[in-house]
């Protein structure tokens, strides 16, 4: 298969079928759903945080870049991102309630709130798109990983925008829709970067410096705080357990794909 080919298939992985294991995801008894839900968010800081600092990192600092200079680009990116998500453009919502989509929220603005998540969620898929060309043009393993670790993340994500867009007044099947065609961006955003990043090979270490603080910041400032609302020990054990097993995860694969 082509590199072209790897990216396209990976994009989809990583945009269209995490909406459809969503949309699957929804189907379960809400009783059993509502059990799984904690766990996959568990996995998915794992895979994140192992991506990010086990591959994605390393590789940004193959080739003596300046280190100074990449550890700046993540703490940029962390910045940008945490600006990105006070404006509303960039929203991570992982239960049906959050303090940017709460009921008042549902109550008073139809479906503009749903809208805005939308539009919110298809930025963010073209920017996993251009982070997935960038980790396939330094290396097809490391693409792999990438896109294993944005599926990770999205499927949760997915669910808790389904949530909010039916909460928003929107039908199940518009729900879907119109989340497939936001889940396209990612394909939008992978094509792009190969047009561009191809002939710009200099700044892919640093595009990969802003994927590492995009899954960081995803991780650390939107999942773990939920998990914080499970304190006891059982959960807390089981927590620990599966972010484990989401960094053994990425591990694993990137070693044995290398």
């Amino acid at each position: 298969m082509t590199l072209l080919g790897w990216i396209i298939l990976f994009s989809l992985l990583g945009g269209v079928l995490s909406v459809l294991a969503a949309a699957v995801f929804l189907l379960l008894p809400e009783g059993l759903r509502t059990r799984l839900l904690p766990h996959t968010i568990s996995f998915a800081i794992g895979a994140l945080l192992g991506a990010a600092f086990l591959a994605l990192l390393p590789h940004a600092l193959e080739g003596g870049q300046d280190f100074h200079a990449i550890g700046m680009t993540v703490l940029i990116g962390l910045l940008v991102f945490f600006l990105l998500e006070k404006m509303v453009l960039w929203r991570h919502c992982h239960a049906e309630h959050c303090e940017a989509h709460g009921p008042e929220e549902h109550s008073h603005g139809g479906q503009a709130a749903g809208t805005l998540v939308l539009i919110g969620d298809g930025l963010h898929n073209f920017v996993d798109g251009v982070l997935i060309t960038a980790a396939f043009l330094t290396d097809i393993h490391l693409g792999i990983v990438t896109a294993l670790a944005v599926a990770a993340h999205e499927i949760p994500q997915e669910v808790g925008d389904f949530a909010i867009l039916l909460h928003s007044g929107f039908s199940r099947l518009k729900a879907f829709f119109y989340n497939i065609l936001s889940s396209l961006a990612t394909l939008v955003g992978a094509l792009l970067a190969w047009w561009k990043l191809g002939q710009a090979t200099d700044i892919i270490p640093y595009v990969l410096a802003v994927a590492a603080a995009s899954f960081i910041y995803i991780a650390v400032a939107d999942l773990i705080p939920g998990l914080h609302k499970r304190v006891h020990i059982a959960a807390t054990v089981q927590q620990v357990v599966l972010i484990v097993a989401g960094v053994t995860v990425i591990y694993f694969a990137h070693a044995t794909l290398h």
